[in-house]
């Protein structure tokens, strides 16, 4: 189990005797179990957010290399794209707590259409949206609600390989497809470079940040703020 990062050196993960993470030094690997050592940053540049709007002009609608998976429909008035990271309690309380308002009140009626983009900030949110996009577009969002519901289970575990694993078992992974997705560089590399073009291109630094109908805010909505925002979009 394994993901990069911008350490100089190899480290290896050992399960029942079984060396399954170690690679050559100068493609800077980290074993997701040595996440546990890490702080929240240390692999990405920002945190979970507090809060702050502004405008965006640049054309946020071009999607990464895997794809938006969209909810909504197509010709919906508003459009919500949102920047979150696995292992943020802010994304997390937000899914929990006002996402299942604005899907029924808003996406599911056809006003709004929303995406969730990969803003990983540490190899463990890293993994996870792997695991998300391994099992398909279609069992992407059930995939993201299970992996919030638990966070606090699996992100603060002592080995969060196993905790990780023992999470997606639920969404019918097996350990020979958890470690087949984890090794996939293709998608390894799509989940990054979503990550690095909302930081250089957009501007995204914390997490959740949202762009709704290209304006910028940062931090957790609640279902009381979203509402102050898009009524007036939507018509009432």
């Amino acid at each position: 189990f394994f993901f990069s990062s911008r350490r100089r050196h190899t480290r290896s993960f050992h399960v029942t005797g079984v060396q399954t993470c170690a690679l050559p030094i100068s493609r800077a690997w980290l074993c997701i179990d040595d996440f546990a050592n890490l702080p929240l940053t240390d692999h990405g540049r920002g945190a979970c957010a507090g809060g702050g709007i502004g405008k965006q002009k640049l054309d946020i609608a071009v999607a990464g290399p895997l794809g938006d998976v969209w909810l909504g429909k197509d010709d919906a008035k508003v459009t919500i794209i949102e920047y979150a990271s696995m292992t943020c309690p802010h994304c997390a309380q937000f899914h929990l707590k006002t996402f299942p308002a604005l899907k029924e009140k808003y996406i599911d009626t056809g006003k709004v259409r929303f995406t969730l983009r990969e803003f990983p900030f540490d190899p463990l949110a890293t993994a996870a949206f792997m695991l998300a996009r391994c099992n398909g577009n279609d069992k992407y969002y059930p995939m993201v609600d299970l992996l919030f519901a638990q966070q606090k289970t699996w992100s603060s575990a002592p080995k969060p390989a196993e905790a990780l694993l023992a999470t997606v078992r639920q969404a019918g992974f097996t350990q020979e497809s958890f470690e087949a997705c984890l090794k996939n560089q293709s998608i390894y590399d799509a989940v990054n470079s979503v990550r690095e073009r909302g930081d250089k291109v957009f501007g995204v630094d914390s997490t959740p940040t949202f762009f709704i109908n290209g304006q910028k805010s940062s931090g957790s909505l609640s279902v009381e703020e979203l509402d102050k925002i898009l009524s007036p979009l939507v018509g009432g």
